[in-house]
């Protein structure tokens, strides 16, 4: 199950779930659109791997699945 993690590692900006420009890579370090995009140019820092959209957990399951409180910013 994906952690779903409130912020983007790197401006640290919120993320809540449901946010449209969050993005993923396989191991769920999570970016905005700004950052994938442009700070990191479609890779991952932390990974090499690339970015995808993250998925929306569905609200009716937001309650028993809820969204990771942890933020987690890149070590620069």
């Amino acid at each position: 199950m994906l952690e779903l993690r409130p912020n983007c590692e790197s401006c640290d900006c919120d993320l809540p779930n449901g946010e449209v420009d969050a993005y993923i890579c396989t191991f769920e370090c999570t970016f905005c659109k700004e950052c994938a995009e442009n700070t990191h140019k479609g890779v991952c820092p932390n990974c090499g791997g690339n970015f995808s959209l993250r998925p929306v957990r569905p609200a009716a399951l937001m309650d028993k699945y809820p969204q990771s409180i942890k933020r987690i910013l890149a070590q620069e």
